[in-house]
């Protein structure tokens, strides 16, 4: 059996026995369920370990090894235009859709409860985040200690710092250049290599993710909360299914083969929620299941998964036309594309924090006329709903390479 089966087998095997759990309704099996949960966290981190040297080698590996320093530029550019050109196809095509689907959901009856959390949640936000100017965003491009962004975890300040060490790379002796990029060459490769050591346990760490997710799930997949559940899920898998025939027509790889190559990283971003823990799967599935080049995979990926997250039209646009139907507050096409304008534009400017795009709705709800403390029922459903948008968000991030590859390698002109 190969390995991305044992991983699927184990997810759904996951899935089926959670919802089992749930409808016991056993403390001691939801106790059990959660009793393996560290499992699954081990093995995530031990993925999410790999990440900053990967990225940092991967980066300087593709830039310092290329010797015409405009094509890096142009590769630049395009990587923009793609990731802006997918943004904007996910909101043209959600902001029509979402709120018809809504429309299926009634208004009358009574408001339902708020869910577990909800209130907590949006206090944390409202009084305790700060929503981040445009300066303030610029300033926090350029860490002040490439050091402590690696070990915050500040991907966007620790590749941009890798971008700059690149092209400086380019400039200096090729001696010394060959010498650094050998080295970080073979750094990427034992990252890699770990890896794959990690990805064999896969099966193990995936069920112990979603098991304790799926046993918590069955109370909350039923009303109005279910219908945002099911509504968000949906809309992020119609999206990401969107991207095969957008890679097949542009990118010129065939669905099979792309669909093929993505499932890894994606089975990965659905139990870990997280785009970065994905990245070295994104790196294996762009090198060796698409046959991507390496300085394209090496400058792209990295950009892509710390920058655009083509989930931001999905969640916000369903995200508020939920809080709207909760508060019976009907949102109009003007206060839609603000969500989407904003989704696209603003979503790159997200904070690097735990609930970084709820604080970048605060002000959002408020210009739209939605109270702000609805931001709360989002963040206390978000649990499922943000495995779906991860899925989305890696699924774009390899369409954007694959679709970036295709015009670097058919030709040269900006």
């Amino acid at each position: 059996m190969k390995e991305s089966t044992r991983v699927l087998v184990a997810l759904v095997a996951a899935i089926v026995l959670g919802f089992a759990v749930a409808a016991t309704h056993s403390p001691s099996l939801l106790a059990a369920a959660d009793f393996i949960s560290p499992i699954g966290v081990i093995w995530v981190n031990a993925i999410r370990m790999t990440v900053i040297p990967l990225v940092i080698a991967l980066i300087i590996t593709g830039i310092a090894s290329a010797t015409n320093v405009a094509a890096i530029g142009r590769m630049g550019r395009r990587t923009i235009l793609v990731c802006l050109g997918l943004l904007i196809g996910a909101a043209i095509v959600v902001m029509p859709i979402a709120p018809s689907v809504f429309a299926l959901l009634p208004n009358a009856g009574p408001r339902p409860a708020l869910p577990a959390g909800a209130v907590e949640a949006a206090q944390s936000v409202t009084t305790g985040g700060q929503a981040q100017t445009f300066g303030s965003w610029l300033v926090s491009l350029i860490p002040s200690n490439p050091v402590a962004a690696a070990a915050n975890g500040s991907m966007v300040q620790l590749v941009l710092f890798s971008l700059f060490l690149a092209l400086a790379i380019t400039r200096i002796s090729a001696d010394g250049r060959d010498a650094v990029v050998g080295f970080f060459r073979a750094l990427g490769d034992a990252m890699l290599t770990l890896v794959r050591w990690v990805v064999l346990a896969a099966p193990i760490g995936v069920f112990a993710l979603v098991l304790p997710l799926a046993s918590r799930a069955g109370t909350t997949l039923v009303g109005a909360i279910g219908f945002y559940i099911f509504a968000y899920s949906f809309a992020s898998l119609a999206v990401s299914l969107l991207f095969y025939p957008v890679v097949a027509v542009i990118g010129r790889i065939p669905i099979a083969r792309f669909a093929k190559a993505a499932l890894p990283a994606q089975l990965i971003a659905f139990s870990s929620s997280s785009s970065m823990a994905s990245l070295p799967a994104l790196v294996e599935s762009a090198e060796r299941g698409l046959g991507l080049p390496e300085r394209v995979t090496g400058f792209v990926l990295p950009l892509a998964v710390s920058l655009f997250k083509v989930a931001g039209p999905v969640s916000w646009t369903i995200g508020a036309l939920f809080v709207g139907r909760f508060y019976g507050i009907d949102l109009h096409p003007r206060e839609l594309a603000t969500i989407a304008f904003a989704a696209v534009f603003l979503g790159f400017a997200v904070p690097g924090i735990p609930r970084g795009a709820f604080i970048m709705l605060t002000p959002l709800f408020v210009t739209i006329g939605l109270p702000p403390e609805g931001i709360g029922i989002l963040i206390a459903v978000d649990a499922i709903p943000d495995t779906f948008a991860t899925v989305l968000n890696v699924t774009g991030d390899l369409a954007a390479t694959a679709i970036v590859a295709r015009y670097e390698s058919s030709n040269s002109v900006p």
